[in-house]
């Protein structure tokens, strides 16, 4: 075979694997055990099997009834959602943990902090652990079968030293846990977090599963244009695994007084529940995929 020949046949090779490589997409519903109608949400989509992972805030008030469910329908791809921070203005949680034992995560109203920034200028690295370790504890007592943790509002990114406890538990327990592979799109995610690529790096040499890209959100408050925002994404999405975070929430009274992010998590519901997303799916060969099967 000529030099040429050779060339253009490894190449075309090349092009053709690429082509085959198969676009996997973990569509992942944060934020499952707030409230009642985040919960109905939750697993009304991953029943109709387009949502196909979720993670579950251990602090929260519906916790139990998510749990629930969840030991009735095993075998859903179910995660940890670590929480250390309590964001609406009237719906509060506390600690998992005894309270004397993690002041650093209380605020002067008694609930854990409201931003991330309190959080992480407040508590120390013992008592994030101590916290995440009762929450994770929690969880296997209320049998939640969990694949993975992951991280309420970015907190466990927002110091180096969080982000060892995070990634050490992970190990410990024996699950994945929510991390970026180190790349140029990783970096643009992560922007305003001191994760460094040179951290990430160091965890993926030592052999913890990475996604591919993480998409923390798309723009769009309303349905039209986060309709608009999923059908971009879907159709630009490339080979390996893409984590996508989305919110979901029935529409009622409740999640309107909770919330001033209502309108797009109904909105996420509404879209990831669609005969439209179902398509696209199948237009553009996107696997749905789970945490199961990153650590598989």
């Amino acid at each position: 075979m000529k030099r040429r020949d050779f060339l253009f046949s490894t190449l075309a090779g090349s092009v053709a694997s690429a082509q085959q490589a198969p676009k996997r997409l973990i569509v992942h519903a944060d934020d499952a055990g707030m409230c009642h109608y985040a919960n109905v949400a939750t697993w009304e989509a991953m029943e109709k099997g387009l949502v196909s992972s979720a993670s579950v805030m251990l602090p929260c008030p519906w916790v139990q009834e998510f749990c629930k469910w969840a030991r009735e329908n095993p075998g859903y791809d179910l995660g940890v959602h670590l929480t250390l921070t309590s964001e609406w203005q009237h719906f509060r949680w506390r600690p998992v943990a005894s309270i004397d034992t993690v002041k650093g995560l209380i605020d002067k109203e008694g609930y854990m902090w409201r931003d991330v920034r309190s959080s992480a200028t407040n508590a120390t690295p013992a008592e994030i652990e101590t916290e995440l370790r009762a929450q994770i504890e929690r969880a296997r007592l209320y049998g939640l079968q969990f694949t993975h943790l992951d991280t309420h509002m970015g907190t466990l990114f927002a110091r180096p030293d969080y982000f060892e406890v995070y990634t050490k538990l992970a190990k410990e327990y024996g699950v994945p846990c929510m991390l970026p592979r180190p790349t140029a799109v990783a970096e643009a995610e992560l922007k305003g977090y001191p994760i460094t690529m040179d951290m990430l790096r160091a965890k993926e040499s030592a052999g913890y599963k990475m996604l591919d890209r993480l998409v923390t959100g798309v723009p769009g408050r309303t349905y039209a244009e986060r309709r608009v925002s999923y059908r971009k994404l879907l159709e630009s999405l490339t080979p390996g695994v893409t984590k996508l975070i989305i919110h979901l929430a029935k529409d009622d009274a409740e999640i309107r007084a909770i919330s001033n992010s209502w309108e797009y998590r109904w909105a996420d519901y509404q879209f990831w529940t669609s005969s439209e997303a179902k398509e696209l799916l199948d237009q553009h060969n996107i696997e749905l995929y789970t945490y199961r099967k990153l650590a598989s």
